[in-house]
């Protein structure tokens, strides 16, 4: 029964032979080839067969432009076997260490899967409007590549062995962000769309009557600070482990930070993207400092002394007014903003980041604190929507966040605490499903995955935890 634009529009379905049939609806056009006999019921096309153990029955559907002759039918069984060989194949270059090796196979493979092959980018989620909670309206379009995803992707996949994939992802960052550096985005349409408005498809009821159905995203226009982090501290890792940089890429990493430099006090919508007014979000500024950090540290690498000397001056000044501003003295806690008494999961982020040494009390205090004040049964929300210092904009509550639970095993892990890390983490492990796939959250309620699904961020997390269990 199948449907375009999103349900609204039934196709014009047409026989182009016994086993082949053809529906065109606007310019979008598909064809069926099957084994078995097809005919009409209603609006449906229906086929009733009888099949015997071993045996196969093949239904190949191929899209195309409803103007384009029909194409070549495929042959199923080679087509499997070619994909099969293929992924068989790709498996076998990762390097990966031995304990949790399967699990760390299944997460890059998947974001290897979310990943367009033509251009590299890679989608936050294969799915939209999945929801945050059964009957919500936190209901997001993530079939969009983020900058901060493709960043960490990157970096995941040097640490994995996947240079040539590292290579095609930076390759992909350094496209989307071409341009004017005060018109970088967010994130971006597979092929680089800079144009994802956001809408609600009011005739759709949503997945367990939870509406609204969104396609685009609006927080593609919104200042997220950290993504100028994000992108610098990925490219600098590629820099260092032998991926090929020339002088346009340098060019452009330099145009980056220096519009950073006329923005970093603005406040922001942070790395949530809060849908209320931006604030100083401590995780955006600490992001900030990683900007001008990793640049002063590769303009000193290329004797470019005028820069460093500036970007360290700057990344100095970040630093102290972090310190000073997002602090909180007598809970021994960083905040999660300037103006606030709250917390969130993203501070667990501090000692990867290298902002403070992992031993220093206020890291393990931070740690202690979102440990303390955002678990539920363990698992780690992104902040509490209850608490009167974090206003997001939106009604309505959601499950804990599967990224955030494996950032706190990370976090554990750094500041030596490995027993705990290693003890939350095989219990973070029993949440996937029965291929070993992960959605955005977790509701321990209900004992079920919520958001969007499989989630890049979730598997890029977990890969980022076990890699640090392995070299603790």
């Amino acid at each position: 029964r199948l449907r375009f634009d999103y349900g609204q529009r039934i196709p014009w379905v047409r026989r182009l032979d016994d086993n082949q049939l053809a529906a065109i609806a606007g310019p979008d056009s598909v064809t069926l080839w099957c084994d078995t006999p097809t005919h009409g019921e209603g609006w449906s096309t229906v086929s009733e067969f009888s099949i015997d153990a071993g045996q196969r029955v093949s239904f190949v559907l191929t899209w195309r432009q409803s103007h384009e002759p029909p194409p070549t039918p495929i042959e199923p069984a080679d087509a499997l076997q070619r994909s099969m060989d293929f992924w068989e194949d790709w498996a076998e270059r990762a390097d990966l260490p031995g304990r949790w090796r399967d699990v760390l196979l299944r997460s890059v493979l998947t974001l290897k899967a979310l990943t367009y092959e033509p251009t590299g980018g890679l989608v936050a989620a294969a799915t939209t409007s999945l929801p945050e909670a059964i009957g919500g309206v936190r209901n997001w379009d993530y079939r969009f590549c983020w900058l901060r995803d493709a960043a960490m992707t990157l970096a995941s996949m040097i640490r994995c062995g996947y240079t040539d994939e590292a290579d095609q992802w930076a390759s992909w960052l350094r496209r989307a962000v071409a341009g004017r550096a005060e018109d970088v985005q967010v994130m971006y349409g597979v092929a680089g769309e800079t144009s994802l408005p956001e809408r609600e498809l009011g005739w759709l009821a949503g997945y367990e009557q939870s509406a609204p159905v969104r396609v685009g995203n609006a927080a593609a226009k919104q200042l997220q600070l950290d993504v100028f982090g994000a992108v610098l501290d990925a490219l600098d890792l590629a820099r260092r482990n032998g991926v090929v940089e020339d002088d346009d890429s340098w060019e452009l990493q330099v145009r980056l930070v220096e519009h950073l430099e006329t923005i970093w006090e603005e406040p922001d919508h942070g790395l949530w993207e809060v849908r209320s007014e931006p604030r100083h979000f401590v995780h955006s500024k600490v992001m900030a400092w990683v900007a001008f950090d990793r640049m002063a540290e590769a303009a000193k690498a290329k004797e470019m002394d005028e820069q460093a000397a500036r970007w360290r001056s700057l990344a100095d000044d970040v630093h102290e007014q972090v310190c000073g501003k997002g602090f909180d003295p007598d809970r021994n806690t960083f905040l999660l903003a300037y103006d606030s008494d709250a917390l969130d999961a993203s501070l667990l982020l501090l000692p990867r980041l290298g902002f403070l040494p992992p031993d220093d009390p206020r890291v393990v205090g931070t740690i202690d604190a979102v440990q303390r004040e955002l678990s539920v049964d363990g698992l780690v929300l992104r902040y509490r929507m209850d608490d009167a210092g974090m206003e997001d904009g939106l009604p309505g509550v959601e499950g804990t966040f599967v990224a955030c639970s494996f950032w706190l095993v990370e976090a554990l892990c750094r500041i030596g605490r490995t027993d705990e890390a290693v003890e939350l983490f095989e219990r973070l492990l029993e949440l996937t499903n029965d291929v070993g796939l992960l959605a955005e959250e977790y509701d321990v309620t209900a004992g079920r995955q919520l958001g969007n699904f499989p989630q890049a961020y979730s598997h890029l997390a977990l890969v980022n935890a076990a890699l640090a269990l392995d070299q603790s």
